[in-house]
């Protein structure tokens, strides 16, 4: 009884961690799948089809590139807008900080399908109704992932010393050289951390961009819609890669974190 009191916390980290885990284990098995019936979603004998003819479902890599595409440009957009805004509100002192710092999380505490259908009615009221598509998904993920990178990078500036920033000026560096070389490597973990969420935000987003996306397809909207009639096992495929790609960029920042310290030692 003593040994299980003082594992005990260990145990149930572990339990919790498979369970967090056994959806992705499913998805990966998933993608090797060769099943008797679109039908019924069970492991019915091993095949890599699947993998070899990726883009063989109608529409499949049409919506995976579409949703590929409106996230890069929706991160790229959001992160920097998101980046200066964290900029303005923690160096500058403004009329209206605060109320700013609170409509910051306004979005993020928001339902999805209130601010999905507060947007549709914006683009119906000024008159593109008639034009829904790729322009309004991209208008609309980045007004919500802008929330998200606006805290992130704010938390990093917060929790910055600003004293090597001092340091650097009395050493006789100019503002640009203190920024590009003392303040923006501090908080580029934090920006590489927000444009990392909106791009996982926005390429899994379902239900507002089935509200503003007239008859353009994205990858979320294309599993919804193929659910109804059986789920390919190729989306197992694209499951299994996004998570090959998001555990890749976590190796590769922990191993480059450990290069830094062992050159500063």
């Amino acid at each position: 009884m003593r040994w299980i009191r003082e594992h005990l916390v260990l145990f149930l980290g572990l339990l919790v961690l498979v369970y967090m885990f056994v959806p992705i284990f499913v998805v990966v098995l998933m993608s090797f799948n060769d099943p008797a019936s679109r039908n019924v979603y069970r492991f019915d004998g091993f095949t890599l089809d699947n993998w070899t003819n990726f883009c063989g479902p109608n529409g499949l890599c049409d919506s995976l590139v579409t949703s590929v595409l409106i996230a890069a440009l929706a991160t790229l957009i959001a992160t920097v807008l998101g980046t200066l805004a964290a900029f303005a509100l923690v160096r500058y002192d403004f009329a209206g900080r605060s109320a700013s710092n609170l409509l910051i999380f306004l979005p993020m505490a928001a339902p999805e399908i209130v601010l999905g259908s507060s947007l549709l009615a914006l683009f119906v009221a000024a008159g593109f109704a008639g034009q829904l598509g790729f322009w309004t998904i991209l208008i609309a993920h980045v007004m919500f992932c802008l929330s998200f990178v606006v805290v992130t990078v704010r938390a990093r500036l917060a929790g910055m010393d600003d004293t090597l920033e001092q340091a650097a000026m009395d050493l006789y560096a100019t503002p640009a050289q203190t920024f590009w070389r003392v303040t923006f490597p501090l908080v580029l973990p934090g920006i590489v951390g927000a444009a990392l969420l909106s791009f996982s935000l926005s390429f899994d987003d379902f239900i507002i961009t089935n509200l503003n996306a007239g008859t353009e397809t994205t990858f979320p909207m294309y599993v919804w819609g193929v659910a109804q009639r059986g789920v390919p096992m190729q989306v197992n495929v694209v499951g299994t890669l996004m998570f090959l790609l998001s555990v890749a960029v976590v190796v590769a920042g922990e191993v480059n974190n450990r290069r830094r310290r062992a050159t500063l030692t």
